[in-house]
Formats: structure tokens, C-alpha cells, sequence
């Protein structure tokens, strides 16, 4: 018996090392978790169009951010989430607040987009609950012909 349990616990034992056996991607992935109630998926997605989507592809055009997503849950009811909505930055610095980011968004957004958005926003708390957010980093395992 002890020889089964210690057959188990060698993986344990092993450890991978960081630009050895993987890297980590400059590139930051900044996912949110929404539990969106049910039946109101596609008013969501609605809101999100004129609001999320359309601020990131102007995020997009002008540099700041690399992409976006949005996933969304094919089996009812799962667990604390249903959809996630995620943006990729090339590093954390894009994180970090810039002024002349800030001013540049703003002009191609346009004041008319961003009232808009504001009225469209007070709707989501009726639709949805945010259940999480991250920062993540991908993780590609290196082969041992890499090294």
C-alpha cells in the first residue's frame, strides 16, 4: 500500500522551472467573470455592442489594447459564471494610466458615444452580476528540442 502511495506522490516531487521547461507572455489577458441572469444573454450582448465592443475597437484602432473577447457559455446554468468578457494588452504597462492615451481615446470616442454608453450601463446591474476579474498571463510549456 505505501509503495502505490508513494508511486502517486512522485509527481509532487517534480517542479518546473520558468524559461526552462515554460514562458510566460508579455502580453496580459484582463478577464472578467459575468453571471448573466437567465434569459437576458442576448439583452446584454445588446448593450455590450453599443458599449464594451464598440470602445475596444476604437481601443484597438488607435494601439492600446491588442484584442478582445467575449465567451459565453453553451450549458445552462454551470456555475458562478456564463460569459467572459476579456481584453489583451501587450504588457501591464498598457495597464497603467496615461493621460495622452486617455485624451486620444476620448477624441475618437466622441462625447455623443460616451453618454450613451453611460445610459446603456445602467441597465447591466438589472441583467447581470460580475462574479470575477483577472490579470493572466499565457503559458507555453517548452519542448525539450526548444532548449
Amino acid at each position: 500500500m505505501s509503495a502505490a502511495l508513494t508511486a502517486f506522490a512522485t509527481p509532487a516531487l517534480a517542479q518546473l522551472e520558468v524559461y526552462e521547461d515554460y514562458t510566460v507572455s508579455d502580453s496580459v489577458w484582463e478577464i472578467s467573470t459575468i453571471k448573466v441572469d437567465a434569459n437576458m444573454g442576448d439583452y446584454y450582448l445588446e448593450g455590450l455592442k453599443s458599449t464594451w465592443i464598440e470602445s475596444n475597437e476604437v481601443a484597438k484602432s488607435l494601439g492600446h489594447i491588442q484584442d478582445y473577447r467575449i465567451l459565453v457559455s453553451t450549458l445552462p446554468e454551470s456555475g458562478d459564471f456564463n460569459m467572459l468578457l476579456s481584453v489583451k494588452y501587450a504588457s501591464m504597462a498598457d495597464l497603467g494610466p496615461s493621460k495622452e492615451k486617455y485624451d486620444a481615446f476620448m477624441t475618437a470616442w466622441g462625447n455623443a458615444n460616451e453618454d450613451s454608453s453611460r445610459e446603456t450601463a445602467k441597465t447591466y446591474p438589472e441583467l447581470r452580476k460580475i462574479t470575477g476579474q483577472y490579470l493572466m498571463n499565457e503559458v507555453t510549456m517548452l519542448d525539450s528540442a526548444d532548449e
